[in-house]
């Protein structure tokens, strides 16, 4: 009797053994997800049978990180490709991140001046020629200033001469 309880489960373990076989194959023959959970989902059995089978376990992880057949002669995908497709993409959204900060800056900084020139806060547009007004007026101003100093000294000697003419005249008569 023990002999036949023995018999039927083995023959249940290789039916089991044979359904999670099954489940490994249709799973990557159509893509789908090669888990511990997704494949005894699939073949009806605990994911402790799994476990316990480390050969099937064995059979699952390599299915898992082999590229899958593909269906209709596209391109083969697996769980590296994908994670390195995922990879690939947040370095462009970080990249793309980056560059739209970078052009709000700008922006705003652009918007910022044109608000503050149209204002008429800001200085005006042509700084430069007005510097260099600035230098010419002030240029003109130390000269106007010589030229009045010399014509108080000539003032103050043409007075100094005309008193002392005054006294000349005054001291004859």
């Amino acid at each position: 009797m023990t002999t036949t309880m023995n018999d039927g489960r083995q023959a249940d373990t290789e039916r089991r053994r044979t359904r999670v076989a099954n489940a490994i194959t249709v799973a990557r023959r159509e893509g789908a997800p090669l888990t511990a959970s997704a494949i005894a989902r699939a073949a009806q059995v605990d994911r402790t049978f799994l476990y316990r089978h480390r050969d099937l376990l064995e059979v699952l992880h390599t299915a898992a990180r082999e590229p899958a057949t593909p269906a209709a002669g596209g391109p083969a995908v697996t769980r590296s490709s994908l994670q390195a497709d995922l990879a690939n993409a947040a370095a462009r959204s970080a990249r793309l991140a980056a560059r739209v900060q970078q052009l709000e800056e700008r922006l705003s900084k652009a918007l910022g001046e044109e608000v503050w020139r149209t204002s008429g806060l800001g200085p005006p547009a042509d700084v430069a020629e007005l510097n260099t007004r600035i230098t010419l007026l002030e240029q003109r101003n130390v000269e106007l200033a010589g030229a009045l100093e010399e014509r108080e000294a000539e003032l103050n000697a043409a007075r100094a001469a005309n008193r002392d003419l005054t006294r000349a005249l005054n001291q004859r008569g």
